[in-house]
């Protein structure tokens, strides 16, 4: 029986072990998918995409000799893929068997979905809420800030059940060319963070739907490569400068989402607003570098 077909692209940068790690695991899955996998580093320092060309050879290569950023460097695969099923994945990801066939057999049973996700668990047990995320609308994000998480979260879903969701994260985002080539690729004004939410963005405004599938997951160590997630900060090797860059990525993709997408709707005070409390939250994380 013949097997579909997944092209799978990840970006590297430092992730070491993990990278080769997470190729063996893919290759594993021969007997479900068929894999066509594409690895982008952003030149990395610490030997792994060395390494990875020496134990696969046989996958596509893309090294670039500046640290471009998340959504630039997936855009130089994604430009090049003819393959209408596409993950973009996060090496830092554990993929149990069954995950990527059941999720490519959702997207392919429902046309209407633009984007699809799984269920995502930290390294510590905890849900990864970035696989399950409403719009950073002005309300939202106060009610968040306030401590309530149901509308930039959605923690009031039930999340037994496939069901839909405003935005998913870049590190397992699976998608089809078709929709890609309609909406664009990543927007390579976000140099880390954000892009995967402005991504579907325009792919809910282009009249795709966005999905949260919880019956299979995967582990997200999250934070390997930026260093600023507490969780993740024992395993990763980031030096302070990329900390840093990370860091404030972090808080100016924010403003960037806001203005490319929702300030056009709000009077000018509740913009202020918005950008004031972005300074604020980021001013106040500075002391830890955490996000």
């Amino acid at each position: 029986m013949k097997k579909d077909k997944l092209t799978i692209v990840l970006v590297n940068y430092n992730f070491g072990n993990i990278l080769l790690e997470l190729l063996e695991s893919l290759l594993k899955l021969r007997d479900e998918i068929d894999p066509d996998i594409w690895v982008v580093d952003n030149a990395s320092e610490d030997g792994s995409i060395k390494d990875a060309k020496k134990f696969f050879p046989d996958l596509h290569y893309i090294e670039n000799k500046n640290n471009l950023g998340f959504g630039a460097a997936n855009n130089q695969a994604l430009g090049q893929i003819d393959n209408e099923y596409i993950l973009v994945l996060n090496p830092d990801t554990k993929i149990p068997s069954g995950t990527l066939s059941f999720m490519l057999s959702f997207l392919k049973e429902h046309p209407e979905v633009g984007a699809a996700t799984c269920r995502a668990l930290k390294s510590d047990g905890k849900m990864d809420w970035a696989y399950h995320r409403g719009f950073p609308t002005p309300w939202a994000s106060l009610l968040y800030f306030m401590g309530n998480d149901r509308l930039y979260h959605l923690t009031s879903r039930d999340m037994n059940k496939a069901h839909e969701v405003d935005a998913i994260s870049g590190s397992f985002f699976l998608t089809r060319k078709s929709v890609l080539d309609k909406v664009g690729l990543f927007d390579e004004d976000y140099w880390m963070y954000a892009e995967d939410i402005d991504l579907c963005y325009r792919i809910k405004k282009a009249g795709y739907k966005v999905m949260y599938v919880p019956d299979v997951q995967v582990t997200h160590l999250k934070g390997v490569s930026s260093g600023i997630k507490e969780h993740s900060e024992g395993i990763s090797t980031a030096k302070k400068e990329s900390k840093k860059r990370a860091f404030n990525a972090f808080y100016e993709t924010m403003k960037i989402f806001y203005r490319k997408n929702l300030a056009s709707r709000y009077p000018f005070f509740i913009d202020w607003l918005v950008y004031l409390a972005i300074d604020l939250k980021w001013l106040l994380a500075k002391r830890k570098m955490r996000v």
